[in-house]
């Protein structure tokens, strides 16, 4: 990785900030959790891009390599954060409930890395 510390920085700030949005938010979960689940992804999906946007700067070559280490990285950071919180802390799920809820939306993640790498290692090809 080109900066492994920066990596870890930046992926507890991609779980942090949808959690943040997560308790600002959380009045409207029972009330109407259509829109609290609408919500969730957007704030997920637009830190880690903004993020992977900010932290591709700094890279020049091997563009999806980079992309995947760092999804990979930034999902399991998220996944062990939420481990603590999710099971046998606070907020009690089973993991087949947090998978559902929670986890496969991780999956954004590297989706967005990894084609943030495609899209850059094509523009430096062209």
């Amino acid at each position: 990785m080109k900066s492994l510390k920066l990596a870890i920085i930046y992926g507890f700030l991609v779980w942090l900030v949808p959690f943040v949005v997560s308790v600002i938010i959380f009045p409207i979960h029972d009330t109407n959790r259509p829109l609290f689940e609408s919500i969730m992804p957007v704030a997920g999906v637009s830190i880690a891009v903004f993020l992977s946007a900010a932290y591709f700067r700094k890279v020049g070559k091997d563009f999806v390599v980079e992309g995947l280490k760092l999804g990979v990285l930034w999902f399991v950071i998220s996944i062990l954060i939420d481990s603590l919180m999710f099971f046998g802390g606070p907020l009690q799920m089973t993991v087949p409930e947090y998978t559902a809820d929670i986890g496969v939306t991780y999956l954004t993640i590297p989706v967005i890395t990894i084609g943030t790498g495609f899209l850059l290692e094509k523009r430096k090809s062209s």
